[in-house]
């Protein structure tokens, strides 16, 4: 897909990656940008953003979102929730949370946008995943779970809306230098250089699209042998 005047909608894009997407669609020319998040303040400079008030896991919200802005070409579920931890010790309740926008969410706005995506006849849906989509960390259990989820779901609109028109692209970052994470002592990517692989892996067409050095060594063992992935998270 070509970014230049194209029309995208970003959700979570008030901060963190979200917001290092919106930056960057502009600066490759994009036409519009939609920049949802829950309470609707996307403060920006750029009168080509339109701040929309979106939390994913409110299906009705979502559609009516859609029915405003029909002209969208490039969908990127980015919002994101880390809710749980271990599957063991978590709150039942985390659990549902991180289910309900990581799974949930990506379902609502997809459902929301599928007619028109098709409508446009090359248009493409980005679904912002995580390397705990491909194995599960015990320490993330609840997330990876809600991840995987988000995963099979990507693979399943591959077969349904590929025939029509629609690329759908999986992110897989791995930690990324936000507020999500920034407790956490770990190597992690900044947003910026995340934002820029993800969109020139949709610009070339890359349906598995790894963004950053700890991914690719991670889709590579993936791809190569599951199993010795699992056994490295699990360690």
């Amino acid at each position: 897909m070509n970014i230049d005047n194209t029309v995208a909608l970003v959700t979570g894009a008030n901060r963190g990656l979200g917001r290092s997407l919106v930056d960057l669609l502009l600066a490759r020319g994009a036409a519009r940008v939609y920049a949802t998040s829950r309470d609707g303040k996307t403060p920006h400079g750029d009168p080509r953003v339109v701040p929309l008030q979106l939390d994913v896991r409110d299906a009705d919200r979502t559609r009516a979102i859609a029915a405003e802005a029909r002209d969208v070409r490039l969908l990127i579920n980015n919002a994101g929730s880390l809710a749980s931890y271990s599957t063991i010790d978590s709150d039942p309740a985390k659990l549902r949370d991180d289910l309900d926008v990581n799974y949930f969410g990506v379902l609502h706005v997809v459902r929301a946008f599928a007619p028109q995506l098709v409508a446009q006849k090359d248009a493409a849906i980005v679904n912002v995943l995580s390397i705990a989509s491909l194995a599960s960390m015990p320490a993330l259990g609840g997330y990876a779970a809600s991840k995987a989820a988000a995963w099979s779901l990507t693979q399943a609109l591959r077969g349904e809306l590929g025939k029509q028109g629609v690329r759908v692209h999986a992110a897989f970052p791995g930690p990324i230098d936000t507020d999500m994470v920034r407790g956490m002592d770990m190597p992690k990517t900044s947003p910026e250089d995340v934002a820029r692989a993800i969109l020139d892996g949709v610009s070339a067409g890359t349906d598995d699209i790894a963004p950053d050095p700890t991914s690719k060594d991670v889709l590579a063992t993936y791809l190569r042998d599951p199993r010795e992935l699992e056994r490295r998270f699990a360690s």
